[in-house]
C-alpha cells in the first residue's frame, strides 16, 4: 500500500519542485516560485527540515538512540551524500562535455564554473574530491556533507548541555557574519557559494523548532500572535522583492552582511524573514492534505525520496539549460521541459517507493 503523506515529506515535496524550476534560469515557470515574492528561497526550506528530520535520528529524549549508533548512523548518512554529490557531479561534467561535442560549442566546457575539469584536471579532480572545487547549481550537497558530519557534534551537545546549543549556534553564525569567515575553493579561486558557518544555524533552529523541549514547544504554543506578527512583515518583504527594492550593498554601514540579502552568508533579511513565512505557512498543511490529498500524496512522495530525486532533477535541471540555449525556447517549450523533468522526477520517486516495498 502506498504510504500516507506527512508534513515534513510534503514541504521537502515542495522544495524539491521548486529548487528544479529556479535551476533553470529565466523559464517562464520561475516567476511562479515563492522566491518571487520573499527574501529566501527553497534552500532555506531544505536545509531547515534537514535539521528537522534529525530529530528522527536522535531519538526522543525519554527514550535517546545511543551514542555509538548515532554517530554510526550519521557519518554513514554523510557519506551517501557525498558518494551521491560525486556521481551527479561527474555526470555533469560528462553532459556538459558530450553537449558542447554535439552543439559544437567550447563555451559549454565553461558553464557552471566548470572551465578547470578541462584546463587543469588534475587540480580540477583534487578539488572535487576534496569538495574545494564545486560546480554552480551543484553546491548544495557539499552544504550538507558539512552539516551532516557536523550533526552528531550538535546533537551531542543538545543532549548534555541542551540550554547552549542555540548560543553557540547564533554565535558562530554572528561572527561569521561581521567578519565574512566562510571556506575557501580551490583551484579556482573564491569561496563557497553555501557557507557552513553560517547556514549551520538555519539547520540547527529546524533541529531545535522539532524537539519536544527547549525553544520548539513554546514556540508552537504562541504561533498565533507570532502570525499576526509575522504577517504585515512578510507582506513588506514580498513588496520589496516584487518592486525590486532591497538595501545596496555599498552604501550598507559595516557590517554590510547585518544589513543586505546574501544568500551564501544567510544574512539575518533570509533567514529572519525565511522563519516569520514558515509561521505563517505551517496551518497550510492540515487543509491542503484534507482537501487535495492527491496533491499532498504526490509531493510527499518526492520528499521521501529526497535524496534522490534531488540528484536526478539536478541533472534533468542542467540538461533543460542546455536544452533551452539550443532550441532558444519560449513559454510552450518551457512548459513542455519543465513538465517532462517533473515527470521524470515524480517516476523516479514512485519507483523508488515501490522498490523500497517489495524488500
Amino acid at each position: 500500500m502506498p504510504r500516507s503523506a506527512n508534513a515534513v515529506d510534503f514541504w521537502r515535496g515542495v522544495a524539491l519542485v521548486e529548487i528544479f524550476v529556479n535551476h533553470i534560469p529565466g523559464n517562464f515557470w520561475e516567476h511562479f516560485t515563492h522566491k518571487t515574492l520573499s527574501q529566501s528561497d527553497s534552500a532555506e526550506l531544505f536545509v531547515f527540515l534537514a535539521g528537522w528530520s534529525l530529530k528522527h535520528v536522535v531519538g526522543p529524549p525519554e527514550d535517546p538512540r545511543p551514542t555509538r549508533h548515532l554517530i554510526m548512523r550519521l557519518f554513514l548518512r554523510a557519506g551517501t551524500l557525498y558518494a551521491a554529490h560525486m556521481v551527479i557531479v561527474m555526470a555533469a561534467i560528462a553532459l556538459l562535455a558530450i553537449s558542447s561535442k554535439l552543439l559544437d560549442n567550447p563555451l559549454l566546457l565553461e558553464w557552471f564554473n566548470a572551465s578547470a575539469v578541462f584546463t587543469a584536471p588534475v587540480e580540477a579532480h583534487i578539488g572535487l574530491v576534496f569538495l574545494t572545487y564545486q560546480l554552480g547549481y551543484f553546491d548544495i550537497l557539499p552544504l550538507y556533507v558539512v552539516l551532516l558530519f557536523a550533526s552528531p557534534f550538535i546533537a551531542l551537545m543538545h543532549r548534555h548541555r541542551p540550554s547552549m546549543l542555540l548560543p553557540i549556534s547564533a554565535a558562530i553564525w554572528f561572527v561569521c557574519l561581521v567578519g565574512e569567515i566562510t571556506f575557501p575553493t580551490w583551484p579556482t579561486e573564491g569561496e563557497w557559494f553555501f557557507d557552513p558557518l553560517c547556514w549551520q544555524f538555519d539547520f540547527v533552529l529546524g533541529f531545535l523548532l522539532a524537539r519536544s523541549t527547549g525553544p520548539g514547544p513554546w514556540i508552537r504554543a504562541n504561533l498565533v500572535p507570532i502570525r499576526w506578527i509575522a504577517l504585515p512583515i512578510v507582506v513588506f518583504a514580498g513588496w520589496a522583492r516584487w518592486v525590486g527594492w532591497e538595501v545596496d550593498p555599498t552604501a550598507a554601514p559595516e557590517p554590510h552582511l547585518l544589513f543586505v540579502n546574501d544568500k551564501s552568508f544567510l544574512t539575518p533579511t533570509r533567514i529572519g524573514q525565511f522563519l516569520l513565512l514558515v509561521a505563517l505557512a505551517s496551518p497550510l498543511w492540515a487543509p491542503l492534505e484534507k482537501h487535495l490529498p492527491t496533491l499532498t500524496r504526490a509531493l510527499s512522495l518526492l520528499g521521501r525520496n529526497s535524496l534522490l530525486v534531488f540528484c536526478i532533477g539536478s541533472l534533468l535541471a542542467l540538461a533543460a539549460q542546455i536544452l533551452r540555449f539550443a532550441i532558444r525556447g519560449g513559454i510552450v517549450s518551457d512548459t513542455l521541459i519543465v513538465a517532462c523533468g517533473l515527470g521524470i522526477m515524480f517516476t523516479t520517486a514512485a519507483v523508488a517507493d515501490w522498490w523500497e516495498r517489495q524488500g
